[in-house]
C-alpha cells in the first residue's frame, strides 16, 4: 500500500499543472531560430562617430511557461553566454568588427569573469489580445556582469501548434550593471549609457 501511495504521488508531481481545462505548457527556447540583439547607441568622438552597435547574442538556452487562457502559472528563464555576443552591423568592416569584438570581450563584457547573463522571472501579468496571443509584462531579475537588478520586459507572445514566439524590447542603463564603455583611446565601443535589447525568440513545446 505504501508503495502504491508513493507511485500515485510521483504521478501527480509529474503531471502538468491544470487550470480549468487548460494545462500549463513548457517551451524550450531555440537560439538557432531566434534573434536577440543589444543596440548600443554611439557616443564616441573618433572616426566611428554616429555608428550604433548591434551586438547579437548567439548562444542562449532557457524555458518559458504559460497557461493558455488564464496566462498564469507562467514563467521565463534564460541563460545567455556573454562570450557569444558579437558585433553584426554591416557598416563596420570585418577588421573593425574584430577590434570591436576584442574590446567587447576584454573590456566591456569580460566573459572570463562573468560568463553567464541570466534572467529569471518573478511575476508575469498580462491579457489575451486574440486567440493564442498575449500581451505580457514579465517582471524578474537580470544578472549581467556580476550584478543583479530587477527589470520588467513587455512581451508579445503567440502560440501556434507546438511553437511559441515571444517578441519585445527593453532597455537598461549600463552604469547600473557596472559595464564599461571603452576609453576614447580605444574608441571602438564608446557608447552612451542606454542599451536597448530587442528579441524575437522561438520556443518548442516539451
Amino acid at each position: 500500500m505504501r508503495i502504491l501511495k508513493i507511485c500515485v504521488l510521483a504521478l501527480l508531481l509529474a503531471a502538468p499543472v491544470v487550470v480549468g481545462n487548460q494545462a500549463t505548457r513548457s517551451y524550450a527556447l531555440d537560439s538557432s531560430q531566434s534573434k536577440f540583439v543589444a543596440r548600443a547607441f554611439a557616443g564616441g568622438l573618433l572616426w566611428f562617430k554616429g555608428k550604433d552597435h548591434l551586438v547579437a547574442v548567439h548562444e542562449f538556452t532557457g524555458e518559458a511557461q504559460i497557461t493558455p487562457g488564464s496566462i498564469t502559472p507562467a514563467a521565463l528563464e534564460i541563460n545567455a553566454k556573454a562570450a557569444s555576443m558579437v558585433e553584426t552591423r554591416d557598416v563596420f568592416t570585418e577588421q573593425e568588427k574584430q577590434i570591436i569584438n576584442k574590446e567587447l570581450r576584454e573590456i566591456v563584457l569580460e566573459p572570463d569573469k562573468y560568463p553567464d547573463i541570466t534572467f529569471k522571472s518573478t511575476r508575469v501579468t498580462g491579457k489575451s489580445t486574440s486567440a493564442d496571443r498575449y500581451e505580457l509584462k514579465i517582471e524578474g531579475n537580470l544578472k549581467l556582469h556580476g550584478v543583479t537588478r530587477p527589470i520588467t520586459i513587455p512581451t508579445e507572445v503567440t502560440l501556434s501548434g507546438n511553437d511559441m514566439r515571444a517578441r519585445g524590447e527593453f532597455s537598461i542603463d549600463r552604469d547600473d550593471f557596472g559595464i564599461k564603455a571603452t576609453s576614447a583611446f580605444h574608441g571602438m565601443v564608446r557608447v552612451r549609457n542606454n542599451i536597448k535589447f530587442t528579441f524575437d525568440i522561438v520556443g518548442h513545446q516539451r
